[in-house]
């Protein structure tokens, strides 16, 4: 289960963030229309469908001059991220 808390240019993600939790998600990043900060210090894991949210939410923002920045990735999400080339195309701190 994913839980989603966004407000004041960030969203918070705690959970596991899977297909199962991708249309729901959608929901929340499709309405982020400017630079905001993704907190994943709750976050346990990311399936390819996570990603691919995250990814299709970063391409919509940098065409329009704005960008994600990922903070508190845990090491095996982050090893994911750089497998992924994903650490090249988000700010991660």
């Amino acid at each position: 289960m994913l839980e989603i808390v966004s407000g004041d240019g960030k969203v918070h993600l705690r959970g596991r963030f899977d297909a199962a939790e991708v249309d729901r998600a959608r929901g929340v990043f499709d309405g982020i229309a400017d630079s905001c900060v993704v907190d994943f210090s709750g976050l346990s894991y990311i399936s390819s469908a996570g990603l691919g949210l995250l990814f299709a939410t970063q391409k919509r923002l940098v065409d329009a001059g704005k960008a994600l920045t990922l903070v508190n990735l845990n090491p095996h999400i982050r090893e994911i991220f750089h497998i992924a080339g994903f650490d090249k195309i988000f700010e991660i701190s």
